[in-house]
């Protein structure tokens, strides 16, 4: 277990500090959303660090996102802070991997940059059955949801497997961190992840024994309290905490056909970016590394958020009502 004090992070913070003036504000993302075209819509970037023209977006955001782990990785007194927001890329590459394999299909062109392993190594590990150098609990996840996808042929039950240990492995670096506040984001995440999935099989009709299967461990509320109760009463299973919101938004959608999931998704995340904001009100320490890792991966996915919906001539108002509240 780290022992790290709040002063190991001081000057790690304070570049912190600085960087943050270059996120994505509101006002840079109307400024986005309002340009003439998607090269002016660049050019706004260009205030927050992104290079002017030249790539395509998604390569730009790939690199963008690369650079800041590895400057997180060597700026902060412990990489595995960086390792808590790496791990998501890593299990949708498991996903993928094993999907592929099971029906014969490439999976390079699916793969993404940005995890603890690189994409093309974790690749050819897959290929000669060796994933030296992985985590053993990714490696026995990676196992075990083949065997299960080989057996049942039902992804879903692969997917879950490797959901469980992405958050698994989160809680257990949140522990061996010694951070309260990494363990309370670990928990609200997967409180999220319980109550979305709860809100989707709900409006499936399909409750009781699929959802008790579908609910991850680790979060404050627990599966058991979520899979007694009616889709219409989850508002209060989560009344007390700071998906007290979402939850009301999501009872009211649980039945098929009661409406579009859209603000119930932006009310979880905005959750998410509230308990990390927090982060901003601490001069120093490891809370300001993670808020920082979480703003960067906002900031990205707002950026494909305008750009895909300039792409699909959507009007500005529709842009902003699909876009997440900010960090700064």
């Amino acid at each position: 277990m780290s022992h790290r004090k709040d002063t190991d992070y001081l000057s790690v913070s304070a570049r912190i500090r600085a960087m943050e003036n270059r996120l994505l504000t509101r006002e840079r993302m109307d400024r986005m959303i309002e340009a003439r075209d998607n090269s002016e819509a660049m050019k706004v970037l260009t205030e927050c660090g992104y290079p002017d023209g030249g790539g395509s977006l998604d390569a730009v955001l790939a690199q963008a996102r690369a650079d800041t782990f590895r400057d997180m990785e060597n700026a902060s007194p412990d990489r595995r802070l960086t390792e808590i927001f790496q791990l998501k890329y890593d299990y949708h590459n498991a996903k993928v991997l094993i999907k592929a394999k099971a029906v014969g299909a490439d999976p390079e062109r699916l793969l993404l940059p940005g995890g603890r392993y690189d994409p093309q190594q974790l690749l050819d590990g897959w290929r000669r059955e060796e994933l030296r150098g992985c985590s053993e609990r990714f490696q026995q996840a990676m196992k075990q949801a083949q065997a299960v996808l080989a057996d049942t042929r039902d992804p879903q039950q692969a997917d879950l497997i490797l959901d469980q240990a992405c958050y698994g492995e989160m809680g257990v670096l949140a522990n061996e961190l010694d951070s309260e506040f990494l363990r309370g984001y670990v928990r609200l995440s997967v409180d999220v992840a319980n109550l979305r999935a709860a809100v989707r099989v709900y409006r499936m009709g399909k409750e009781g024994d699929f959802l008790r299967q579908v609910l991850l461990e680790g979060g404050s509320v627990s599966p058991q309290s979520i899979a007694a109760a009616r889709g219409d009463a989850l508002g209060e299973v989560f009344r007390t905490g700071p998906l007290a919101q979402a939850a009301e938004m999501g009872a009211k959608l649980t039945q098929p056909g009661s409406g579009a999931l859209t603000g119930f998704e932006k009310a979880c995340d905005d959750a998410l970016t509230a308990y990390l904001s927090a982060a901003r009100r601490i001069p120093f320490g490891e809370q300001t590394v993670i808020g920082y890792l979480y703003a960067k991966e906002a900031e990205l996915t707002a950026i494909r958020t305008i750009f895909a919906g300039r792409a699909a001539g959507l009007d500005g108002d529709t842009i902003r009502a699909r876009l997440r509240e900010t960090y700064v």
